[in-house]
């Protein structure tokens, strides 16, 4: 796969659905989170109490500001150790500007959503720590727990820390809209691009092939009464132009939408695509009922564009591709087992394939830990 030095389609998507952490990772992070949600309920359980109860007197004022000050830090300190530990990125919180004096920045704080956010998740932490401690310390003895419960109870733990210290609802849509938008707006001028190379091969290439076949052949009708045994050659010229000018033409339709696709669907093109390849491929292949012809289409350059930069800069000696079909989505899966690394990049070639499978509004996600291997993993559905 691609090796750049810089981040993920659109960028590292900060909003990710977390995945499943490494289960080392994942007793580490229960073991010592714990004393901290002890720490935390205390202080701010008891620092709400007392403030709310001296409040009369102000006395309770400074410390309800301190309180919510802890509760601000310790949820941007949780936001870094899930992103950390727990492999789900989650974005620095965006939280109000303040401005005024004491009171009034302590009013912004206090009316901030971010900041109850933060502190609900910080008291929620307490008893599912306790249950993540002792699942953890019980997975030190039992291993089969600790490769697979531990690491289904750290992401359910990085799904929660996502929901309530990640971008609201509303903000993560708006997002998700403006990606789309931008996937979308990026695919239209790959669209006019390509409309412009085809336009330039054909008229650099199969044009050319035909304008000199025709000047063969009026040739040759030109010689018939003159020079008849200069005819045979020039048909030889004429006919190997139009031998060119056929093949030219063939490789330019494939390149736009390839006849065995449409004619015998994905598995036999992606069959006939894997055979142009020096390194072995398996390609299983599962989409009953027969996706819609744009799904289809996108999906074999998916599999075509991951296959060629894999010979190109994986080192990989093996590639597998999976392409299923369960309801009304289509899933491409690519992997290897090169040197991994791979990031999508703008303008790279693995960004131009998600900004391909946002104009369906699906989406392409690059797992590929250095050393590793590359997962290209695609989501396209088949109604929109």
């Amino acid at each position: 796969m691609t090796h750049p030095a810089t981040t993920n389609h659109p960028a590292a998507d900060e909003t990710a659905t977390p995945i499943r952490p490494n289960p080392l990772r994942a007793i580490i992070f229960m073991i010592i989170s714990f004393p901290m949600r002890i720490a935390v309920f205390v202080l701010l359980v008891t620092g709400a109490a007392i403030g709310l109860v001296t409040v009369i007197i102000w006395v309770g004022i400074p410390i309800l500001l301190l309180v919510t000050l802890l509760a601000r830090y310790f949820g941007d300190l949780d936001r870094r150790l899930v992103s950390a530990m727990l492999g789900t990125p989650i974005p620095a919180a965006e939280r109000s500007p303040l401005r005024g004096g004491t009171i009034n920045r302590w009013r912004t704080r206090v009316t901030d959503p971010t900041t109850w956010r933060d502190a609900g998740y910080l008291l929620l932490m307490l008893p599912i720590g306790i249950v993540e401690f002792a699942l953890a310390l019980v997975s030190i003895i039992l291993v089969p727990m600790a490769l697979w419960v531990v690491p289904w109870a750290g992401w359910l733990h990085a799904q929660l820390a996502h929901t309530l210290l990640g971008p609201p609802k509303a903000q993560r849509a708006e997002e998700r809209a403006q990606q789309i938008q931008a996937s979308r707006a990026r695919g239209v001028d790959a669209a006019e691009a390509e409309r412009r190379r085809i336009e330039r091969d054909l008229h650099d290439g199969a044009q050319q092939r035909l304008v000199g076949l025709a000047m063969s052949i009026g040739r040759a009708r030109s010689k018939l009464g003159t020079d008849p045994d200069a005819v045979p050659e020039l048909l030889d010229d004429a006919h190997s132009e139009a031998k060119q000018a056929v093949s030219e033409l063939r490789d330019l339709a494939r390149g736009i939408y390839p006849a065995v696709l449409a004619d015998r669907g994905l598995d036999a093109a992606l069959s006939a695509q894997a055979a142009n390849f020096p390194i072995p491929i398996e390609i299983t292949v599962d989409v009953d009922p027969r996706p819609p012809a744009v799904v289809e289409s996108t999906a074999y350059f998916i599999v075509g564009e991951t296959l060629a930069n894999i010979t190109k800069h994986s080192k990989a000696g093996n590639a597998t591709v999976t392409v299923r079909r369960d309801g009304d989505q289509v899933t491409v899966e690519v992997t290897d087992d090169g040197d991994g690394g791979a990031v999508v990049r703008p303008e790279g070639g693995l960004a131009g394939l998600a900004d391909r499978a946002a104009t369906i509004d699906g989406s392409l996600t690059v797992i590929s830990p250095t050393g590793s291997g590359t997962v290209v993993h695609a989501d396209l559905p088949c109604t929109w």
